[in-house]
């Protein structure tokens, strides 16, 4: 597996549910890996790869997915050579880990959140879900929509706090009515908060999974 990550197992032999969960800017696979004995009462394995890109941000850099461009069009190049690389991570991951490979959720927060809509729209006969925390969709990300027969079928949750100072809760509106256009089933969840997950956020990412997940028979 050629990306640094953390991995969070529950008890048992599995197969598990599975989240892929990608971090934000700066930051690492550690980030969102406290998350993981919350979500669904941690009953799903989680694996939290690492950001290819270093990120200077002081005495510890962090990592990102692509470089950003303030104030320029997204790299969709960049994007596409990351969810390639990440694709890649998950075809490893299913080797090695106890997975559920009908119960793969993908989700993301802020860049990572772009990442997970990058993984679900070129690929969304590969996950049982998508979920979106504090990010966007970028409109050019439309073109390189996969099996639209499948997206029509992922459930999918976007939650983002109406206090955001990093990403305007306009902008994951604006993603919400690009994402309808899919005709996905979808769960939309604002917070009185800033740039962050709330406990009540996981309180419902954790009520979301159970209800179209964990708890369902999904059969090939």
């Amino acid at each position: 597996m050629d990306l640094v990550h953390a991995a969070f197992e529950p008890a048992g032999d599995g197969s598990h549910p599975t989240i892929l969960a990608m971090h934000g800017w700066g930051s690492n696979a550690l980030d969102l890996m406290g998350l993981a004995p919350y979500i669904a009462h941690g009953q799903c394995l989680t694996l939290c790869p690492q950001g290819p890109v270093e990120v200077e941000i002081g005495a510890v850099n962090g990592y990102g997915w692509y470089q950003l461009r303030m104030g320029a069009p997204p790299d969709m190049e960049a994007m596409g050579q990351a969810a390639d690389r990440l694709m890649r991570f998950v075809d490893a991951a299913l080797e090695r880990y106890p997975v559920n490979r009908r119960k793969l959720i993908v989700m993301g927060f802020s860049q990572g959140g772009v990442m997970a809509y990058n993984l679900a729209i070129r690929h969304p006969e590969r996950f049982a879900a998508l979920v979106a925390l504090s990010t966007w969709f970028p409109e050019e990300l439309a073109e390189y929509a996969g099996n639209r027969e499948a997206l029509a079928q992922l459930p999918t949750l976007v939650q983002h706090g109406r206090a955001d100072d990093m990403i305007e809760i306009t902008k994951a509106r604006q993603s919400v009515e690009r994402l309808r256009k899919f005709k996905l089933p979808l769960t939309y969840r604002e917070y009185d908060c800033g740039h962050e997950i709330t406990v009540e956020a996981i309180q419902d990412l954790s009520a979301f999974l159970m209800e179209k997940v964990i708890q369902p028979v999904i059969t090939p």
